[in-house]
């Protein structure tokens, strides 16, 4: 139904039977038109081109990621580069004399990990961290925790990108933060176009970050943060964007508006903004939502589980798929093997057959995208060890 948007990639790949959509997503066709009018734009507005943006890209842009997510203001919605910056910045907001204390889980992506891990080297950081599994007890133990005392930053992923596993109870974990002083970062990078998300409730307490890479199918470079609304928070890696509003006032003093824009950075290239601002579009213009998709995925991965059962392999079974209920679940299979070892050959053998997997540790996982069409041959993981 959807692969004529894809007939560029698909052309390059015509021998592929790609299972790294959660990884790096193929682009719709609509995304090299975006990047030709990007450098038509610079061309034609030359130095203007930041007023053009600022006024024009960015607010449309604001504008589709605000009615997918349901949120009642655009302005809430700051973009960068990456979400790590989104990640610095706000670590950045914290004070340094003091011990502040973290709570997130064992299964953040990078970004999140590598930096928790190296600031705390600095003393000003402490976090705890919760385990995923067993996923089905995850929401009430995360509760628990977060009841247990007082944290200065709470952090988990709606999705977590090593499992799929979702997090079905966000607004209850969120209510369960009754300190207002208490900074609440749910990481939807998983979730963002894949799963249907209702942010209306808790767009006033939240800072919730998601990009392009994955199921918004703009490629990299486009990332955001809804921001809560009147934020005080003073973020020390800071940018001349986030003085947008006060830069011909520009004193001594640092000043921050009042919007998100309090959380942005520098000078950026904006190519990957116009790429996923071409995919909203086109998906709006085929009344296309997260749900529809979701929905779509869903058939996929039940026609992939029928396919799978007739190979009868040992370790690529249904009973190794890490997931407590299909129906709420991200966009890849996340099979546990013995060990790294087995993932990254049974990933390795798989490829030479022309079926496209990755890997992150002992978990191997199979992702699902709308340029699949459900007809599925996996004959060869009969002949994979």
């Amino acid at each position: 139904m959807y692969k004529k948007y894809y007939s560029k990639f698909l052309a390059n790949h015509q021998d592929v039977q790609h299972f790294a959509c959660h990884s790096h997503h193929y682009w719709p066709d609509v995304t090299r038109e975006a990047v030709l009018e990007y450098w038509d734009d610079s061309a034609k507005y030359v130095d203007g081109k930041w007023e053009y943006i600022f006024t024009h890209k960015i607010p449309e842009t604001q504008k589709l990621i605000a009615d997918e997510l349901q949120l009642s203001s655009h302005q809430n919605i700051v973009f960068a580069p990456n979400t790590h910056e989104f990640v610095f910045r706000l670590l950045s907001s914290l004070p340094k004399n003091k011990i502040n204390k973290i709570l997130s889980t064992d299964s953040e992506f990078h970004s999140f990990d590598r930096q928790i891990n190296r600031s705390a080297e600095e003393n000003y950081i402490h976090y705890d961290l919760v385990p995923t599994q067993p996923f089905d007890t995850f929401s009430a133990r995360f509760i628990q925790k977060i009841k247990s005392e007082k944290y200065d930053m709470i952090f988990f992923s709606h999705v977590f990108f090593n499992s799929g596993m979702a997090v079905k109870d966000l607004e209850e974990i969120v209510a369960a933060v009754t300190d207002t002083d208490t900074i609440i970062v749910i990481d939807g990078y998983h979730s963002f176009m894949a799963l249907p998300i209702n942010l209306s409730k808790l767009e006033d307490r939240i800072f919730f970050l998601a990009g392009s890479y994955k199921y918004a199918q703009g490629g990299e470079g486009a990332c955001f943060m809804v921001c809560p609304k009147n934020s005080t928070l003073r973020p020390e890696y800071t940018g001349w964007f986030a003085e947008l509003e006060n830069i011909e006032g520009h004193t001594t003093e640092v000043f921050y508006p009042n919007t998100a824009l309090r959380f942005a950075g520098s000078t950026m290239d904006f190519t990957a903004l116009y790429r996923l601002n071409s995919v909203l579009k086109l998906f709006k213009s085929i009344h296309l939502n997260a749900e529809k998709i979701h929905h779509y995925i869903q058939g996929l991965q039940a026609s992939f589980l029928i396919e799978l059962a007739e190979q009868k392999h040992h370790y690529l079974t249904e009973k190794n798929i890490l997931s407590v209920d299909y129906q709420h679940h991200g966009h890849f299979f996340s099979f546990a093997l013995p060990s790294p070892d087995h993932a990254r050959k049974c990933h390795d053998e798989l490829k030479k057959h022309g079926i496209l997997t990755d890997y992150r540790g002992s978990r191997l996982r199979f992702g699902f995208g709308l340029y699949h069409d459900g007809n599925y041959n996996l004959s060869a993981i009969k002949n994979i060890n």
